[in-house]
């Protein structure tokens, strides 16, 4: 039941999906064994197809919210495209991509625009700073477009949560800056094949990039031992200001949720890897109640 556990995934999201869609996250060879699935699915009342979209339950309204979304997504699309190039003229960003909601084609009055970004070693959180500084004092603190929440170097490419979050936003991202990077970046994390054996990230359009001369001399003068120092302040003063404002999160959600090592940052405080994989285990459980079938339930 591939395709029922990934219906369900994006049931969460209201955001029901086409066949071609179903099948990309399955690991059938043959978009009719997907189908097969689907009918029997359907024969069974657990979904209703609604035009060309599968949709659990009784939610026809998510099919309008969806095709609503796909429709701001071109715009906001070119939006990321133009801040994703802005990202990339930063003292020691190597490469940028877009997750989030966005990245999957959706994007509406609520949604931002969020950017994954890859640094050099021992100075991500240099760059940081400097991103979070620019956010702060330019667009006074508004993250609508440009939330910059997830920073990993290219000394540890490989994402450590492995599981059905992140293999799907693995799946979604859609990186725009940097191909050589992102080349490297997707071969240290063929881990996603054993969720989703047709990932196939396409990097023919995405470009490399030079840095301008006011750039490459910042990267100079912190291209030393003394700029791995500052780095490493930023850290801890970072690091200690998360600690005192979200000071109710338990340690080991805040290991995950605000992560922050020397070669990872993460700002995601409201936990979503956690609530999206908690609700996905409750709809599984829903429908072996419902319908008597069971699926493997997944871990954060």
């Amino acid at each position: 039941m591939e395709t029922l556990k990934t219906i369900l995934y994006f049931s969460i999201f209201r955001y029901p999906l086409r066949i071609e869609e179903i099948h990309s996250y399955t690991n059938y060879e043959s978009i009719t064994d997907t189908e097969k699935e689907l009918q029997h699915l359907i024969a069974e009342k657990i979904l209703i197809k609604v035009d060309d979209f599968y949709v659990y339950g009784s939610d026809l309204d998510s099919v309008i919210k969806r095709l609503r979304g796909n429709m701001y997504a071109g715009r906001a699309l070119r939006i990321a495209q133009k801040k994703a190039r802005f990202i990339a003229k930063f003292p020691f960003v190597k490469a940028v991509g877009v997750s989030g909601s966005l990245s999957k084609g959706y994007y509406d009055n609520g949604s931002d625009i969020d950017f994954f970004v890859i640094t050099e070693p021992n100075k991500l959180w240099l760059c940081r700073t400097f991103l979070m500084l620019y956010k702060k004092i330019f667009l006074l603190n508004s993250r609508k477009y440009f939330c910059v929440n997830y920073f990993v170097s290219t000394s540890q490419l490989e994402i450590e949560e492995k599981n059905r979050f992140t293999a799907t936003e693995m799946k979604t991202l859609i990186p725009m800056q940097g191909k050589k990077v992102f080349e490297e970046f997707y071969q240290k994390n063929l881990w996603v094949n054993d969720y989703f054996n047709k990932f196939s990230p396409n990097l023919s359009s995405v470009p490399n990039f030079r840095k301008s001369f006011v750039t490459q001399s910042i990267e100079f003068v912190f291209g030393n031992p003394i700029g791995n120092l500052v780095d490493n302040s930023f850290k801890m003063l970072t690091l200690k200001k998360w600690k005192t404002k979200f000071h109710t999160m338990s340690e080991e959600d805040f290991k995950i949720a605000l992560k922050s090592t020397k070669n990872i940052s993460k700002h995601h405080p409201s936990h979503f890897q956690k609530k999206v994989i908690l609700d996905l285990n409750n709809r599984i459980e829903e429908v072996s109640h419902n319908f008597n079938i069971n699926l493997a339930k997944e871990h954060v």
